[in-house]
């Protein structure tokens, strides 16, 4: 079987297929070139000595923010301007474990973000880590 386009369909056609081709690069670069915070699901299993584990779905800050660093004269002989992505406002939830021990609380205390900023790295709600 031969299939026959009118050159105006063939056109037609090809913009349709060369648009999608667009949008998807586009996409593709919008998430890569992506910088700043955002709210995004996140899971993990909930964890402590005593109980059994529980996959929690939340809400968690994700991001890439604004970093640098620069050479000085005087110590500490560098100058930085460290940001992450951070939470700015949150809600407190609370998981109940399952298969605790009679002496161990089921209660498991998480954040769920609400909104997400960068700004220094504060030990209370983030772990941070240097290299």
């Amino acid at each position: 079987m031969h299939l026959h386009l009118h050159p105006l369909s063939l056109s037609v056609l090809l913009l349709l297929v060369a648009g999608a081709a667009v949008v998807c690069v586009s996409v593709t670069t919008t998430l890569q070139d992506f910088r700043g915070c955002a709210v995004r699901e996140f899971s993990f299993v909930a964890q402590k000595p005593g109980c059994k584990g529980l996959r929690i779905t939340t809400e968690a800050c994700w991001g890439r923010c604004h970093t640098w660093e620069k050479p000085v004269l005087d110590p500490p002989y560098i100058h930085r301007h460290h940001r992450v992505c951070t939470y700015s406002r949150t809600r407190h939830m609370t998981a109940r474990l399952p298969g605790c021990q009679p002496n161990v609380s089921p209660l498991y205390h998480y954040p769920m973000a609400l909104h997400c900023h960068c700004s220094v790295c504060s030990t209370q709600d983030t772990e941070c880590e240097t290299f």
